[in-house]
């Protein structure tokens, strides 16, 4: 049997035969040394987003083989968007091997950030969520902070065993291996596709460790919690930053209401005039306005004055969440959005809408 050739970028196993169908290479490509499937070459050079016949349940079968398997599991979510990046059911998945959670993105954050805080805070969530890791690392896949201590832990941890990287979509996995490979002096022909595009690994793709052992990038999981779900494509270069957070803030009143975009509503109901610092990307934009008015601006200006606006094919428009916050120094969260930091006494209330779907909680402030 001839030996199967994947694509060096996602995984997929190649094909000369049909163009339309995932792993394309033209016949001329196969003898090139290292082989890119032409999905993979237009997402690296045109930052094209050719579609593919897969779904999320071919990748979460995928997934469910790695608990059949002794391995070390490197579990990354984003520190920006938590539960956005979080894998429903991820411990079903991952079986009994240990894992290592790690929190990436940290260069989005703003220097003020407690990183103790942070930390303390992922490892709560994540029990609360059913897992229990060996140990947490948060890093910066983009700049390079934190790789080196993190690939000592994966040492540490792995025990001579095979070490898988699993997360959802966009959260920085193949960024990840990739700095790896860097530090490391991997071979440049090692290094895997990334985008900010969800879905960019079709299948595991391995890299070795040592002579027996070897790492292996995992395809993104989409977590219906992602706000990448109710935009298009090219909103999410404004939705998602890419570069270290510039608070904004707002005095509001009573019945004041702020609209991120088209995409978030909130409005303040009581509490006394209080400040809220928006962390969301520095392109979004922000609009104020008086809640008796918020209705009928969102009807006459959403996708003119309010951009970007919710697919709303798939939304169907803005579902209201109650939020109370009874202490002082609490975030409001809204999955793939950002947070708005509370100032001032408790007692404030809120109404936030957001996409069906997309996560709205509420934490002790990291900042």
């Amino acid at each position: 049997m001839s030996e199967v050739i994947t694509c060096a970028g996602c995984g997929i196993p190649v094909q000369s035969e049909n163009e339309l169908l995932p792993g394309y290479v033209p016949k001329a490509a196969l003898s090139r040394e290292v082989i890119t499937c032409q999905r993979c070459f237009r997402l690296t050079h045109y930052n094209e987003v050719p579609d593919v016949p897969y779904d999320n349940e071919d990748f979460l079968k995928l997934l469910k083989t790695i608990g059949e398997k002794k391995a070390l599991v490197v579990y990354l979510v984003d520190v920006f968007d938590f539960n956005g990046s979080w894998v429903p059911g991820i411990k079903t998945y991952i079986g009994k091997n240990d894992c290592l959670l790690v929190g990436n993105k940290l260069d989005i954050l703003p220097k003020s950030t407690n990183l103790h805080k942070l930390e303390m805070w992922l490892g709560k969530m994540s029990k609360s969520l059913g897992l229990n890791p060996v140990d947490i690392s948060l890093i910066s896949a983009e700049k390079g902070t934190g790789i080196e201590e993190l690939a000592e832990k994966i040492e540490t941890y792995r025990n001579d065993k095979d070490v898988y990287v699993v997360g959802c979509t966009n959260v920085g996995k193949s960024s990840f291996i990739n700095k790896l490979i860097d530090l490391f002096g991997g071979n440049e022909a090692l290094k895997i596709t990334t985008s900010r595009f969800p879905g960019t690994t079709l299948n595991f793709i391995d890299i070795p460790l040592d002579e027996t052992n070897t790492l292996y990038d995992t395809p993104g999981v989409m977590n219906p919690h992602q706000m990448a779900h109710f935009i298009d494509k090219e909103d999410l270069k404004v939705v998602m930053p890419k570069k270290e957070l510039k608070p904004k803030v707002y005095q509001l009143n009573e019945e004041q209401t702020l609209f991120f975009g088209g995409l978030v509503r909130v409005d303040y109901l009581s509490g006394g005039r209080r400040s809220l610092v928006c962390y969301v990307s520095n392109e979004l934009y922000i609009h104020r306005t008086k809640l008796e008015q918020a209705d009928d601006l969102l009807e006459r200006q959403l996708g003119d004055l309010l951009v970007p606006a919710y697919n709303q094919e798939v939304a169907k428009g803005l579902v209201p969440h109650s939020i109370s916050l009874g202490e002082e120094g609490m975030d409001l969260v809204i999955s793939g959005l950002g947070w708005l930091t509370v100032k001032g006494d408790k007692g404030a209330k809120f109404v936030v809408h957001a996409p069906k779907g997309v996560g709205v909680s509420k934490r002790p402030s990291i900042i």
